[in-house]
């Protein structure tokens, strides 16, 4: 592996494609806040903000900002984010809405919370680059919201009616995990270390099955598997996420073993249900007794499951040395640097069909803004820059 072409890659992508086709563009100066909705070449779609991307974009300014270089033009936007949110993105009840006018209007507000999520990870964030623990304690305040909402039966509609079939999800453990550990890293909070040790466990005791060598998406209460379309689901994207998030905490537990075990035994079924064997790249759903899936994307390339998948196989190399994942890291990173890309107005494409071809030409959606590709290219950036001063001593 060429490590100072590949740190050459992500830098420069990060540094002087992906931030710079966001800021200023993105940028709502009037009413504060992000536009999220943007074309191939930047130009706004429309002004409705999603709720979750400004805590995204808020989250990686400040990142940028405590890891790269401390400059004051990432600090002020991340504020300007999360100021928004503050200001105009709860509701009387205390949950945020995901969906707002470019005011601030309220539009929607969905039965989960990650919008609220999202928020946690952007103030920890700021509260540390910022030295302003006012921040932090809101982003506790706000963590111990959720989890209240969480265990409080009643309080959030069920997607599935729970007398007929209960039902729980991969996406809330993740995302509990993640951003357990973003606050964690701005405030030594043992709530956090706690969280994120149930939520492994839970994933590892229902989620995980060796039966069908997959993480799948939902499972009943206890991990009992539904042979429904629901409950057979897998999204290769996600369960890899969810993979390199273990072995991240396995890094900051002094190389775990246990965990690094747990991490790439998932990226490892992952990756394998995953990838397309014919056009190459990651599938977005697949099906755990090989069934076909039904929705209408199944077989579409999107861009945040490479994002991860380049993420979680460089992990996975530095951590265990298996040449194995060498080899997959190169395979996904070739793929999606030789598709995503746009050569002419920078950043990535989001949407592509099965063989590779674009599908849309938009670069922000309610979905898509900056986060997976910039959290890709600073991880794997930061990771190889490691390595490469480890190597020098």
């Amino acid at each position: 592996m060429n490590t100072e072409e590949f740190i050459r890659i992500y830098r420069d992508g990060l540094l002087h494609d992906t931030i710079p086709f966001w800021i200023p563009r993105a940028v709502d100066r009037q009413y504060g806040g992000f536009f999220n909705a943007l074309d191939m070449d930047g130009s706004i779609l429309h002004t409705d903000k999603s709720v979750w991307l400004q805590g995204r974009f808020s989250w990686t300014l400040a990142t940028l900002y405590s890891t790269v270089e401390q400059k004051q033009e990432w600090l002020d936007l991340s504020r300007h984010g999360i100021e928004f949110l503050q200001k105009h993105c709860f509701g009387s009840d205390g949950r945020m809405f995901f969906w707002v006018t470019q005011e601030g209007k309220p539009l929607r507000k969905r039965r989960y919370v990650f919008s609220e999520i999202f928020a946690v990870m952007a103030f920890a964030a700021y509260g540390k680059a910022a030295g302003d623990s006012s921040w932090t304690q809101r982003s506790l305040e706000l963590f111990k919201k959720i989890l209240f909402y969480l265990k409080t039966p009643g309080l959030l509609e069920p997607k599935i009616v729970p007398e007929t079939r209960p039902m729980k999800g991969l996406a809330m453990l993740m995302s509990l995990i993640s951003a357990a550990q973003a606050l964690h890293k701005a405030i030594e909070e043992p709530l956090c270390v706690k969280v994120i040790d149930d939520c492994i466990a839970e994933l590892e005791r229902d989620f995980l099955k060796p039966e069908f060598r997959c993480l799948l998406e939902n499972v009943g209460p206890k991990g009992e598997f539904y042979d429904t379309l629901d409950g057979r689901q897998v999204n290769p994207g996600h369960s890899i996420e969810a993979g390199w998030f273990i072995l991240d905490e396995a890094r900051r537990r002094n190389n775990d073993p246990h965990l690094i075990k747990l991490g790439t035994t998932i990226i490892d079924w992952s990756y394998e249900i995953g990838w397309d064997p014919e056009f190459g790249g990651l599938l977005y759903f697949k099906d755990a007794k090989k069934l076909p899936p039904t929705e209408y994307w199944h077989d579409m390339k999107f861009w945040w499951p490479h994002n991860e998948a380049i993420i979680a196989t460089l992990m996975a190399y530095q951590l265990t040395g298996d040449e194995k994942y060498l080899g997959w890291h190169k395979d996904v990173h070739e793929w999606a640097y030789k598709h995503f890309p746009d050569p002419v107005h920078g950043e990535w494409f989001g949407y592509l069909h099965r063989d590779g071809s674009l599908s849309t030409r938009v670069k922000g959606t309610m979905w898509k803004g900056p986060f997976h590709l910039p959290r890709m290219q600073l991880y794997c950036w930061k990771m190889l820059e490691e390595k490469e001063k480890v190597a020098a001593k």
